[in-house]
Protein backbone atom coordinates (compact mmCIF):
# COMPACT_ATOMS: atom_id res chain seq x y z
CA UNK A 1 0.00 0.00 0.00
CA UNK A 2 1.19 3.27 -0.68
CA UNK A 3 2.81 5.72 2.21
CA UNK A 4 3.24 9.66 2.18
CA UNK A 5 6.72 10.16 1.84
CA UNK A 6 8.04 13.75 3.98
CA UNK A 7 10.62 14.68 1.59
CA UNK A 8 11.53 18.30 3.05
CA UNK A 9 9.74 20.14 5.96
CA UNK A 10 6.32 20.92 5.27
CA UNK A 11 6.61 19.63 1.47
CA UNK A 12 4.60 15.97 1.34
CA UNK A 13 4.78 13.86 -1.80
CA UNK A 14 1.57 11.49 -2.25
CA UNK A 15 1.46 8.30 -4.05
CA UNK A 16 -1.77 8.92 -6.83
CA UNK A 17 -2.42 5.12 -6.77
CA UNK A 18 -4.69 5.13 -3.15
CA UNK A 19 -7.04 7.59 -4.89
CA UNK A 20 -8.69 4.79 -7.07
CA UNK A 21 -9.44 2.38 -4.42
CA UNK A 22 -12.57 2.56 -2.06
CA UNK A 23 -11.42 2.22 1.83
CA UNK A 24 -13.35 1.36 5.19
CA UNK A 25 -13.29 4.22 6.93
CA UNK A 26 -14.59 4.09 11.04
CA UNK A 27 -15.76 6.92 12.94
CA UNK A 28 -14.19 7.51 15.56
CA UNK A 29 -15.07 10.57 17.25
CA UNK A 30 -17.68 13.64 16.78
CA UNK A 31 -17.18 17.61 17.58
CA UNK A 32 -19.77 20.01 17.34
CA UNK A 33 -18.18 22.84 15.94
CA UNK A 34 -21.16 25.23 15.67
CA UNK A 35 -24.43 25.14 15.85
CA UNK A 36 -25.14 23.15 12.31
CA UNK A 37 -21.61 22.10 12.08
CA UNK A 38 -19.54 18.95 13.18
CA UNK A 39 -16.23 17.74 12.74
CA UNK A 40 -16.12 13.69 12.12
CA UNK A 41 -12.93 12.09 12.66
CA UNK A 42 -12.11 8.59 10.49
CA UNK A 43 -10.26 6.11 11.25
CA UNK A 44 -8.39 4.97 7.84
CA UNK A 45 -5.71 2.63 8.33
CA UNK A 46 -4.28 2.46 4.89
CA UNK A 47 -4.89 6.10 4.09
CA UNK A 48 -1.82 7.11 2.06
CA UNK A 49 -1.45 10.38 2.82
CA UNK A 50 -2.68 14.20 1.45
CA UNK A 51 -1.93 17.80 0.55
CA UNK A 52 -3.91 20.35 2.88
CA UNK A 53 -6.46 21.62 0.70
CA UNK A 54 -7.47 18.61 -0.99
CA UNK A 55 -10.84 16.47 -0.68
CA UNK A 56 -12.18 12.85 -0.68
CA UNK A 57 -14.95 11.00 -2.44
CA UNK A 58 -17.13 9.44 0.22
CA UNK A 59 -19.65 6.87 0.04
CA UNK A 60 -22.86 5.70 2.33
CA UNK A 61 -24.73 2.27 1.11
CA UNK A 62 -28.40 1.24 2.68
CA UNK A 63 -29.28 -1.79 3.40
CA UNK A 64 -31.31 -2.18 0.12
CA UNK A 65 -27.73 -1.08 -1.59
CA UNK A 66 -28.48 2.16 -2.41
CA UNK A 67 -25.25 4.19 -2.44
CA UNK A 68 -24.76 8.12 -1.74
CA UNK A 69 -21.53 9.54 -3.08
CA UNK A 70 -20.20 13.16 -1.62
CA UNK A 71 -16.99 15.45 -2.22
CA UNK A 72 -15.82 16.18 1.03
CA UNK A 73 -12.60 18.28 1.84
CA UNK A 74 -10.06 17.10 4.54
CA UNK A 75 -10.24 19.36 7.38
CA UNK A 76 -7.11 18.02 8.92
CA UNK A 77 -3.35 18.48 8.76
CA UNK A 78 -1.37 15.53 6.92
CA UNK A 79 0.08 12.91 9.56
CA UNK A 80 0.44 9.40 9.99
CA UNK A 81 -1.94 8.92 13.01
CA UNK A 82 -4.25 7.07 10.45
CA UNK A 83 -7.26 9.34 11.13
CA UNK A 84 -8.85 12.08 8.56
CA UNK A 85 -11.12 14.42 9.51
CA UNK A 86 -14.61 15.93 7.63
CA UNK A 87 -16.56 19.11 8.80
CA UNK A 88 -20.02 19.01 7.62
CA UNK A 89 -22.48 21.17 7.10
CA UNK A 90 -26.46 19.93 8.55
CA UNK A 91 -27.50 20.84 4.94
CA UNK A 92 -31.33 20.47 5.36
CA UNK A 93 -32.92 17.44 3.06
CA UNK A 94 -29.09 16.94 2.52
CA UNK A 95 -28.79 12.46 2.20
CA UNK A 96 -25.39 12.13 3.49
CA UNK A 97 -25.08 15.41 5.62
CA UNK A 98 -28.22 14.50 7.43
CA UNK A 99 -26.86 11.19 8.01
CA UNK A 100 -23.76 12.17 9.71
CA UNK A 101 -25.50 14.85 12.13
CA UNK A 102 -28.56 12.54 12.79
CA UNK A 103 -27.77 8.91 12.72
CA UNK A 104 -23.90 8.20 12.70
CA UNK A 105 -22.00 7.55 15.78
CA UNK A 106 -18.98 6.07 16.65
CA UNK A 107 -18.06 2.81 15.58
CA UNK A 108 -20.15 3.36 11.99
CA UNK A 109 -18.81 2.85 8.62
CA UNK A 110 -18.10 4.54 5.43
CA UNK A 111 -16.35 4.27 2.36
CA UNK A 112 -13.65 6.70 0.95
CA UNK A 113 -11.39 7.56 -1.86
CA UNK A 114 -8.56 10.00 -2.09
CA UNK A 115 -7.16 12.08 -2.11
CA UNK A 116 -8.63 14.15 -4.95
CA UNK A 117 -7.24 17.05 -7.05
CA UNK A 118 -4.39 18.51 -6.66
CA UNK A 119 -4.96 21.68 -8.22
CA UNK A 120 -6.41 23.53 -4.58
CA UNK A 121 -3.41 21.99 -2.74
CA UNK A 122 -0.91 23.65 -0.74
CA UNK A 123 2.24 21.88 -0.27
CA UNK A 124 3.66 24.80 2.43
CA UNK A 125 6.41 26.01 -0.11
CA UNK A 126 4.85 29.18 -0.75
CA UNK A 127 3.37 32.24 1.03
CA UNK A 128 -0.34 31.54 1.41
CA UNK A 129 -3.24 33.59 1.45
CA UNK A 130 -6.34 31.93 2.25
CA UNK A 131 -9.93 33.66 1.89
CA UNK A 132 -12.54 31.47 3.10
CA UNK A 133 -16.57 31.94 4.04
CA UNK A 134 -18.69 29.61 5.69
CA UNK A 135 -17.89 26.25 5.25
CA UNK A 136 -14.98 27.46 2.97
CA UNK A 137 -13.25 27.69 5.77
CA UNK A 138 -12.93 23.61 5.80
CA UNK A 139 -10.20 22.85 3.12
CA UNK A 140 -8.31 26.07 4.40
CA UNK A 141 -8.28 25.02 8.00
CA UNK A 142 -6.07 21.70 6.71
CA UNK A 143 -3.50 24.55 5.38
CA UNK A 144 -3.49 26.49 8.95
CA UNK A 145 -2.92 23.06 10.67
CA UNK A 146 -0.79 21.80 8.51
CA UNK A 147 1.35 25.43 8.80
CA UNK A 148 1.53 24.59 12.28
CA UNK A 149 1.92 21.15 12.74
CA UNK A 150 5.33 21.14 10.43
CA UNK A 151 6.22 24.67 12.29
CA UNK A 152 6.70 26.25 8.77
CA UNK A 153 8.72 29.79 8.46
CA UNK A 154 6.76 30.56 5.34
CA UNK A 155 4.07 32.94 5.72
CA UNK A 156 0.69 32.72 6.00
CA UNK A 157 -2.96 34.39 6.54
CA UNK A 158 -6.14 33.33 6.87
CA UNK A 159 -8.86 35.82 6.00
CA UNK A 160 -12.16 33.88 6.85
CA UNK A 161 -16.02 35.16 6.72
CA UNK A 162 -18.69 34.33 8.97
CA UNK A 163 -22.76 35.34 9.71
CA UNK A 164 -22.15 36.06 13.28
CA UNK A 165 -19.07 34.66 16.03
CA UNK A 166 -21.63 31.63 16.87
CA UNK A 167 -21.03 30.34 13.30
CA UNK A 168 -17.88 30.83 12.54
CA UNK A 169 -16.14 27.34 12.40
CA UNK A 170 -12.91 26.53 14.40
CA UNK A 171 -13.20 29.66 16.60
CA UNK A 172 -11.56 28.49 19.32
CA UNK A 173 -8.88 27.13 17.03
CA UNK A 174 -8.35 30.53 15.50
CA UNK A 175 -4.66 32.25 16.34
CA UNK A 176 -3.02 35.50 15.12
CA UNK A 177 -2.74 34.51 11.44
CA UNK A 178 -6.65 34.93 11.09
CA UNK A 179 -8.65 38.28 10.25
CA UNK A 180 -12.44 37.47 11.29
CA UNK A 181 -15.22 39.34 9.14
CA UNK A 182 -19.28 39.27 10.68
CA UNK A 183 -22.14 39.86 8.14
CA UNK A 184 -24.84 39.39 10.47
CA UNK A 185 -23.80 40.08 13.76
CA UNK A 186 -20.61 40.78 15.70
CA UNK A 187 -18.64 41.16 19.22
CA UNK A 188 -18.59 44.87 20.34
CA UNK A 189 -16.64 47.33 18.88
CA UNK A 190 -16.28 44.91 15.60
CA UNK A 191 -18.08 46.11 12.42
CA UNK A 192 -20.13 44.15 10.73
CA UNK A 193 -20.54 44.50 6.83
CA UNK A 194 -19.54 42.10 3.99
CA UNK A 195 -15.62 41.36 3.60
CA UNK A 196 -13.84 44.92 1.81
CA UNK A 197 -10.87 45.99 0.53
CA UNK A 198 -9.71 47.04 3.77
CA UNK A 199 -9.79 43.86 4.87
CA UNK A 200 -7.79 42.15 1.44
CA UNK A 201 -5.11 45.73 0.70
CA UNK A 202 -2.78 45.17 4.01
CA UNK A 203 -2.42 41.59 3.39
CA UNK A 204 -1.38 42.43 -0.10
CA UNK A 205 0.88 45.33 1.16
CA UNK A 206 2.61 42.77 3.02
CA UNK A 207 4.39 41.17 -0.29
CA UNK A 208 6.51 38.73 0.74
CA UNK A 209 9.18 37.22 -1.29
CA UNK A 210 7.74 35.14 -4.15
CA UNK A 211 4.42 37.14 -3.36
CA UNK A 212 0.84 35.72 -2.05
CA UNK A 213 -0.04 32.31 -3.53
CA UNK A 214 -4.06 32.84 -2.96
CA UNK A 215 -6.58 30.14 -2.27
CA UNK A 216 -10.16 31.44 -2.31
CA UNK A 217 -12.67 28.44 -1.03
CA UNK A 218 -17.13 29.78 -0.73
CA UNK A 219 -20.06 29.93 -2.55
CA UNK A 220 -20.04 31.17 -5.79
CA UNK A 221 -21.23 34.35 -4.92
CA UNK A 222 -18.31 34.99 -2.22
CA UNK A 223 -15.75 33.32 -4.39
CA UNK A 224 -16.35 35.77 -7.37
CA UNK A 225 -16.87 38.87 -4.82
CA UNK A 226 -13.49 37.54 -2.64
CA UNK A 227 -11.40 37.39 -6.28
CA UNK A 228 -12.10 40.95 -7.44
CA UNK A 229 -11.16 42.35 -3.85
CA UNK A 230 -7.94 40.20 -4.50
CA UNK A 231 -7.19 41.43 -7.93
CA UNK A 232 -8.00 45.20 -7.29
CA UNK A 233 -5.84 44.76 -4.22
CA UNK A 234 -3.17 43.93 -6.96
CA UNK A 235 -2.78 40.27 -6.59
CA UNK A 236 -1.98 38.73 -10.22
CA UNK A 237 -5.32 36.35 -11.07
CA UNK A 238 -2.99 33.62 -12.52
CA UNK A 239 -2.46 32.84 -8.80
CA UNK A 240 -5.40 33.17 -7.66
CA UNK A 241 -6.81 29.13 -6.87
CA UNK A 242 -10.59 28.89 -6.36
CA UNK A 243 -12.57 26.16 -5.40
CA UNK A 244 -16.39 26.63 -5.04
CA UNK A 245 -19.27 25.02 -3.98
CA UNK A 246 -23.04 24.80 -3.75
Amino acid sequence: MPTTRFAVPGRIEVSGRAATVWQTATLAEIRRETPRTATFRLAVPAWAGHLPGQHLMLRLTAPDGYTAQRHYSLASAPDDSGHIELTLDHVPGGEVSGWFHTVARPGDTVEVRGPLSGFFAWPGDRPALLVGAGSGVVPLMSMVRHHRLRALDVPLRLLVSARSPEELIYASELGAETTRVFTRSAPQGVAVGRMAATHVAPHLAERPSGGWEAYVCGSNAFAEHASRLLVAAGQPVERIRIERFG
